[in-house]
């Protein structure tokens, strides 16, 4: 269990190095005139990048529990599988695509193409809101069929991964609807630039850990020679 834990953590670690590498070291904006807000601005502007990676780190230490916890009642003799439905594959595409479209984003921010960055926001807000749809509708298909969250063990965890996920992605879109209102008004000052900037690594998050979950839900046995140590 111990070596499953540390390897989950790494692999976030790498995840969140990753996405800090590309982002905070990333200047998008040239220079611009001085004004009076530009001291607070230079302020505000770390501050807000700290946020949030305290918060994925908070995060990934959530999921990092909640994996390490399923890897552990995997190995139990009891474990009855589920299916899992196709669903997920289309779900995981529209967040991908959804990750691709903020990508965009960022790119026009830097080119201060106003026209391209709304499109790319709304683009990533309807595959977002998508996404959560479809993964309403695998739990309407499991409950249909009887599979419940207190019938079985890899019920609950199917469930209590992708309910923690989606809360993320849910709470993603309301930072989404505040780019999207920022870009509008501070169009082509520094705030509205890293408000996209920050909102795009967000979401690069959201599909690393979803890509995480979606590999050791569909592969069981990945599961097990990822996470599991001695047998118990």
């Amino acid at each position: 269990m111990t070596i499953g834990m540390v390897f989950l953590t790494l692999l976030m670690a790498v995840i969140v190095g990753w996405l800090l590498r590309h982002t905070v070291n990333v200047q998008p904006w040239g220079p611009e005139a001085p004004t009076d807000a530009a001291p607070r601005a230079e302020l505000a502007l770390p501050a807000a990048r700290a946020g949030l990676w305290v918060f994925l780190g908070v995060a990934s230490s959530l999921f990092v529990l909640f994996v390490s916890a399923y890897a552990m009642r995997l190995g139990f003799a009891d474990w009855s599988p589920i299916p899992r439905p196709r669903l997920l594959q289309l779900n995981t595409v529209l967040l991908a695509a959804a990750s691709l479209a903020m990508a965009a984003c960022v790119r026009a921010a830097r080119r201060g193409d106003e026209a391209a960055l709304r499109r790319g926001l709304l683009a990533a807000g309807v595959l977002t809101t998508a996404f959560l749809a479809g993964q309403l509708v695998v739990w309407k298909q499991l409950h249909e069929a009887d599979y419940f969250a207190t019938r079985s063990a890899a019920a609950a965890f199917f469930y209590l991964f992708t309910a923690v996920h989606g809360l993320h992605v849910a709470g993603g879109l309301v930072a989404w609807a505040r780019t999207l209102y920022r870009a509008g008004r501070a169009r082509g000052t520094r705030e509205g630039r890293l408000a996209v900037e920050l909102c795009a690594t967000y979401w690069h998050y959201l599909l690393a850990v979803w890509l995480v979950l979606y590999a050791l839900l569909v592969s069981e046995d990945l599961g097990l020679a990822i996470c599991s140590t001695t047998p118990l």
